[in-house]
């Protein structure tokens, strides 16, 4: 999911604009903060409170609407939503849970995948490979990028330095509580539905290598441009259960998220 993002952010940032006059598109229309009176994520446990601005809530309705036609029929009784600004982040993660519904751990990520490639515009792929080949500055300026824009996704984040093949470089980016499986509170929504997708649009349709590294003990994930993801039978997040006490479709008694093995 944060693949979209990124490469909407190329499209319509402001390049040429004043620097006063970025601030003001960036305070404005990005606009998306905590409404904790301590400015951070709530303690583990509890949902953390955002005040969405109107971008945040543009993006959520776009991929809202996108993945409704993937998703099962809500609940009886359930009004549906029609417009962009009909969604809020919970009913965003809601559609999310439907488009699971029937479908093996493969065909979710395969859905993200024609989500994404249904907002971009023809041939965004091959002018991102052409504009962010994989070097270091592609990745620590798409690291960069990533803070501001996805806000309203995962939360509040901040760039890290990190190490790949012996190179220090700031293509790292340190989510303090990933809003979207804090929602969620699903294992597998995080790893079908974001991680895996992700990484692979990321590796594969745009040629810059990234890896995602979800901490399930306290929600927080690592986000490191230009390293190479591991292969799903040996990545960690594969190995992980259910959040037995606050997902509703955990199955307590697997030793490893149903989600994870479908």
């Amino acid at each position: 999911m944060v693949a979209l993002g990124l490469q909407a952010t190329h499209l319509i940032a402001p390049q040429k604009l004043p620097i006063r006059k970025q601030r003001t598109f960036s305070n404005i229309v990005i606009r998306c903060s905590i409404a904790e009176p301590s400015g951070e994520p709530a303690p583990l446990g509890q949902k953390t409170k955002y005040n969405d601005g109107l971008f945040a809530k543009a993006f959520m309705g776009l991929f809202a609407r996108k993945m409704e036609k993937f998703a099962a029929a809500p609940k009886a009784g359930t009004e549906p939503k029609k417009g962009v600004f009909d969604y809020d982040y919970e009913s965003f993660v809601e559609v999310s849970k439907r488009v699971m519904q029937g479908r093996s751990r493969f065909q979710q990520q395969q859905v993200v995948r024609q989500v994404l490639l249904s907002m971009l515009p023809p041939g965004a792929p091959a002018q991102f490979r052409k504009l962010f080949p994989p070097t270091k500055w592609a990745a620590e300026f798409n690291a960069a990028l990533t803070v501001p824009f996805f806000y309203w996704l995962v939360g509040p984040s901040e760039v890290v330095e990190v190490e790949i093949n012996g190179v220090k470089q700031k293509s790292g980016v340190h989510i303090k509580k990933c809003r979207y499986l804090e929602n969620s509170g699903c294992v597998g929504m995080c790893v079908n539905m974001c991680k895996i997708p992700t990484q692979d649009f990321f590796t594969n349709e745009f040629g810059l290598p990234l890896t995602m590294i979800p901490n399930f003990e306290d929600m927080s994930c690592e986000m490191v441009y230009g390293q190479v993801p591991p292969s799903f039978e040996e990545d960690e997040a594969s190995k992980q259960p259910c959040f037995a006490e606050i997902c509703s479709m955990a199955n307590p008694n697997s030793s490893v998220c149903h989600k994870l093995q479908a």
